[in-house]
């Protein structure tokens, strides 16, 4: 996996040289997936649509940013929308010990905490951290969350997580110190994402009181 993430700034222009404008189809389903099936988080998402931005920058390319986001979005609308659906359906049974392999508790568990914590914007703000981007539709879907409301706050987050990282891509992204280090940003974009996440498990480890010594 990681060296599929090392790749992408070379595999990614060579899909747009050999089939053109058929990578954004390639692009919807990576997205689509990554937000929609509950069992593949480990999809790129971040680092997919900041570098599909920076290569629509390129003079020559069949990559339009506004396509991009237009297109993306919607890929990542109807992602969490089967998600959410997956969730309210069958979430009962695909948290059960036999799915742990694919659907992991720790994730599952901090995913509930943070939707609890964050109520309605959780949707939302879930978008930017990787992991838990996976499971907030899903744990949305087990909690029965009203639909006019999920629906609401997932197209606000689609839209602006993939606006704002296409266009972090489409701005920065060839940007001389960023295309020598193209690798390390990538990286540095995911792990970045991962940080809210990061900072919640290690509060919530500093609140648990200490096992009394006997």
């Amino acid at each position: 996996m990681s060296c599929f993430f090392l790749n992408l700034n070379h595999l990614l222009p060579l899909l747009i040289g050999q089939y053109g404008s058929l990578v954004y189809l390639v692009l919807f389903l990576v997205i689509f997936i990554e937000t929609g099936v509950v069992v593949l988080p480990f999809l790129p998402g971040d680092s997919l649509l900041f570098l599909s931005g920076s290569l629509a920058a390129l003079s020559g390319t069949t990559l339009n940013p506004l396509l991009l986001i237009i297109i993306l979005s919607i890929a990542a609308i109807l992602g969490d929308t089967v998600n959410f659906e997956i969730g309210k359906h069958f979430g009962h049974h695909l948290t059960s010990p036999r799915f742990q392999r694919w659907i992991k508790p720790k994730y599952l568990h901090d995913t509930e905490r943070f939707f609890t914590k964050h109520g309605n914007a959780a949707v939302f703000l879930g978008r930017f951290m990787p992991l838990i981007r996976t499971f907030i539709p899903f744990t949305a879907g087990i909690s029965k969350m009203a639909y006019h409301r999920f629906i609401l706050y997932n197209v606000l987050g689609g839209l602006s997580w993939v606006s704002v990282t296409v266009l972090a891509g489409f701005f920065l992204g060839n940007i001389a110190i960023v295309k020598a280090h193209f690798e390390l940003i990538m990286l540095a974009i995911v792990a970045i994402s991962l940080l809210p996440a990061m900072l919640m498990a290690l509060r919530r480890k500093l609140k648990k009181p200490a096992t009394p010594v006997n």
